[in-house]
């Protein structure tokens, strides 16, 4: 906020114009002043919070200037009503504070009871007694309250800092002064605070996670002397919130309550905005979703950084060390996030859609896929969890240090040539693949799924068809060690809209077309398919697979049988496999080194030839060679006439 507007209302001769000019001069002005100040602004540099501007309108309270009375209420961030006497003092709830509510006008109201010196015989404690906290419990909007005199320059600063406070830092948000307790709001941005703190995961700050809380907050070290006295007061309201092991949930959120109470709401401000909330308790959209472009072409993955913070997040909530999150240990880790499990998990059917152990618990190889496949497919997800779950670089650290961008990376743009040259594409720069399997009802397609995720399928007479599309990913290795993420897709009923869709088929690196090989109609249905979609599908490199190799071979009912068609294409023939043999594995790392290599797989346009793969290219090769031959014939015919 780049200024702070304070309206200063009251009756006459409450001595509003009294404290404006003994701020300003620093002193009580015994000369005669003008009913009513012209506007002030103070800059920035005298101290104010949060470095912004300050101005200040005096107002009249005169019937015929409500007007303008009315305007400059309506103009200001914040109202500084004064009262001081109790004529003055019970026009406040007769008169002020409903005129307020009349405009509609949501601002807080600092009250100022002044004049103090007149009412020094009063206890202060007595005046908030009878006077103050009657306004406070009957007027919401009231933000604070304090003593000043103008004559003795007592509290002028402070009642002035005070309404850049109810704006800059306001409590309304934060606290119920009725109820004495904070607002749900505010307990919930804590506990994802004490969850973020909490590094290894315990349930108590520890010493070391104090000092590094305290440094990542407010930049300055916290004494042995003063952590003591924190943890004293702690204890002195809740006896068991603080042990050997450190403080506990009920304590960090009960200190931040006694912050509250005793007017140091700057401080809870502070480390709400230090952890990206706004003012409306919510995290700024520009820190769950930062400027990340991903060009044409390219992709977005987990850098090294991202990786190691998933596997950390995974071994600190594995409490058992089964090698697997159980739903509970899920609860636990998606804690601080709203809803738990990112949507686009819960639409893939997690942890269905990846590698689980056997009491089907997801596994830290599943775990890592899964997050993959979600930054390939949605990396503004991923980067937003990253937010919600803690992604920190530098932990002890002014959080203007850390991005969430360096979690991930972009891949380099894969190179799709023009159909005259693709056979000869470029390998891929990538570690993320992606394949659509294609094919026939009951051809096999979700069975690879669950052979690919080492859970085949149990036997049944009964064909389930699929109707909703279904991802599966897990890593493959390939020869010579290295590992890619793969993710198989199948579409379901979404298949026409999904290959009819430009921007759906760019995300495909392979396409695995699959048919029955007991089934003489099944292939029928990939030669029909690669027709409608011709334009889309034959720009990408393909896989013949022939399923339930197992069972005895037919022959296909179709003009052209599937290793003639593969050889038309230039392609290799299809592969034949069955879920049966443990051989089927082979199949994933050929669909992933099709996908790193994809120049062979590209299936040949209209007038190319077998061979170089390049028809145009080879005709007129094979052109030249003939004009050489015929160039010889007639010099060696024309040797022998002479």
């Amino acid at each position: 906020m780049a200024t702070v507007r304070i309206c200063v209302c009251g009756d006459e001769g409450v001595g509003k114009s009294s404290l404006i000019t003994s701020l300003v001069k620093d002193t009580f002005v015994t000369s005669k002043i003008q009913p009513t100040l012209p506007q002030i602004t103070i800059p920035p540099s005298i101290g104010t919070p949060d470095n912004v501007s300050t101005t200040i309108v005096d107002t009249s309270a005169i019937p015929h200037e409500r007007a303008t009375l009315n305007k400059e209420i309506k103009k200001s961030n914040v109202i500084l009503l004064v009262y001081s006497d109790p004529y003055s003092y019970e026009r406040v709830a007769l008169f002020w504070m409903p005129h307020f509510r009349s405009l509609g006008v949501n601002v807080p109201v600092v009250l100022c009871a002044n004049k103090s010196d007149q009412t020094s015989s009063t206890p202060t404690d007595q005046i908030v007694k009878d006077e103050i906290l009657p306004l406070m419990a009957e007027f919401k909007e009231i933000d604070s309250c304090i003593r000043t005199s103008a004559l003795e320059h007592h509290n002028i600063n402070e009642v002035f800092f005070l309404c850049q406070k109810a704006v800059t830092d306001p409590i309304a948000p934060l606290f119920d002064s009725k109820d004495s307790s904070l607002k749900p709001a505010c307990v919930s941005a804590l506990q994802r605070i004490f969850y973020l703190c909490d590094r290894d995961h315990d349930g108590y700050l520890s010493d070391k996670e104090i000092h590094d809380f305290q440094i990542k907050c407010f930049e300055k070290p916290l004494s042995d002397l003063d952590l003591s006295n924190i943890k004293t007061s702690i204890q002195r309201h809740l006896p068991d919130s603080v042990t050997e092991k450190g403080i506990t949930q009920s304590g960090f959120i009960l200190l931040n309550k006694l912050f509250a109470e005793k007017g140091r709401h700057e401080t809870i401000w502070l480390i709400l905005r230090t952890f990206h909330y706004t003012d409306s308790l919510s995290l700024q959209s520009t820190f769950l979703s930062p400027k990340f472009d991903v060009p044409v072409n390219s992709s977005a993955e987990l850098s090294p950084a991202g990786y190691r913070f998933f596997v950390d997040l995974f071994l600190l909530h594995d409490k058992d060390n089964d090698g697997g999150l159980s739903p509970s240990e899920l609860s636990a880790l998606f804690a601080p996030t709203p809803g738990g499990l990112p949507a686009q998990w819960q639409e893939n059917d997690f942890p269905s859609c990846t590698v689980r152990n056997d009491a089907n618990y997801v596994t830290l190889q599943g775990w890592l896929a899964q997050w993959s496949m979600t930054t390939f497919t949605s990396h503004r997800t991923t980067l937003a969890y990253l937010a919600y779950l803690g992604f920190d670089s530098s932990p002890s650290t002014s959080s203007s240090h850390t991005s969430t961008l360096e979690a991930l990376t972009i891949t380099k743009p894969r190179k799709r040539p023009s159909r005259p040259r693709r056979r000869r594409a470029p390998p891929v720069s990538r570690t993320v693949l992606q394949a659509f399997i294609l094919g026939a009802p009951n051809s096999g397609k979700s069975t690879l799924l669950s052979t690919f995720l080492s859970r085949p399928s149990p036997p049944s007479q009964t064909y389930s068809p699929s109707l909703q599309p279904r991802n599966a990913v897990n890593t493959v290795e390939l020869p010579g060690g290295k590992q890619v993420t793969l993710i198989l897709s199948e579409l379901g009923d979404h298949e026409p809209s999904i290959l009819d869709n430009a921007a759906k088929i760019a995300q495909c690196d392979v396409l695995l077309y699959t048919y029955d090989s007991s089934d003489a109609d099944s292939f029928a249905y990939v030669v029909n398919l690669r027709e409608k979609y011709k334009d889309h599908l034959d720009d990408l490199p393909l896989l013949f697979v022939a399923t339930k190799a197992d069972r005895d071979r037919v022959r296909q009912d179709c003009e052209t049988q599937p290793e003639e068609y593969a050889a038309e294409l230039g392609v290799q023939k299809p592969l034949h496999v069955s879920v049966a043999w443990e051989s089927v594995s082979e199949l994933f790392v050929q669909v992933a080194e099709v996908g790193l290599n994809p120049g062979s797989a590209y299936p040949k346009g209209e007038g190319e030839r077998d061979g170089d793969g390049e028809g145009t290219i080879g005709y007129w090769v094979a052109a030249g060679a003939v004009c050489v031959v015929a160039a010889a014939v007639v010099g060696i015919w024309r040797r022998m006439s002479t």
